[in-house]
């Protein structure tokens, strides 16, 4: 197991590793969540150890980029003295998986380092859902009841648009700008990227689920 220490304190860091290292665990440390970030991209760990009160990048605005941004699915436990009910919940509403108030013992740090290895990387973490549709935004795949989309690179920017804001109404004007920023096409154009979507997202399908609405724009709907 692979694991990544992030906590300005740097006794904490140390202590952490040292008996990390005892229990045969690979860790690596990082001081702020901007340096965690960076070693996030560029490494493979298994479990997260966050703090939350550090400079430069505090530990739950880190986890929020991470989970948000980068779609790391690797299990987080945040680490830290801060232990009111509201700490908590920030915690976990920002993609955090466990909580482990300071102090602690190694030895539950390290019994928890393990459950959260076992369960694995979280599969909500860089997809998006609605009804029978999904989109992963790693690979850009696009599936509709267990059949492979293929999509146009518009139409897999519109689609991805309309899936993170279904089943609300995006406007035209929202998607042309999502699309081609200020630099507007022509009306026939973005109709024939929709009528192209439409197709992809219902062929061998009896219910269509997109959706246009006069003078609104464009939606995903579940019935």
């Amino acid at each position: 197991m692979r694991v990544l220490i992030v906590d300005d304190t740097h006794s904490v860091v140390e202590t952490i590793m040292d008996y990390l290292e005892l229990e045969g665990i690979v860790a690596d440390c990082a001081y702020n969540g901007e340096s965690a970030i960076k070693l996030i991209h560029d490494n493979h760990y298994d479990v997260i150890v966050m703090d939350i009160m550090m400079p430069k990048m505090d530990g739950i605005t880190a986890v929020k980029t991470l989970r948000d941004e980068l779609h790391c699915n690797r299990p987080i436990l945040f680490l830290t003295a801060k232990d009111t009910l509201d700490d908590k919940i920030q915690a976990f509403h920002s993609g955090g998986d466990d909580f482990l108030n300071k102090p602690f013992a190694m030895q539950e740090l390290c019994l928890r380092l393990h459950a959260l290895h076992k369960r694995g990387p979280r599969i909500d973490v860089g997809q998006l859902t609605f009804a029978d549709l999904s989109m992963n935004l790693q690979t850009n795949e696009v599936i509709r009841a267990n059949h492979v989309i293929k999509l146009s690179k518009i139409q897999r920017i519109i689609f991805k648009l309309l899936l993170k804001n279904a089943p609300a109404i995006v406007s035209k004007e929202a998607v042309i700008l999502e699309v081609w920023g200020e630099d507007s096409p022509s009306s026939d154009s973005l109709r024939s990227h929709i009528y192209g979507l439409r197709s992809a997202l219902d062929k061998g399908f009896e219910t269509s689920r997109l959706e246009t609405l006069h003078s609104q724009g464009y939606r995903l709907k579940d019935d």
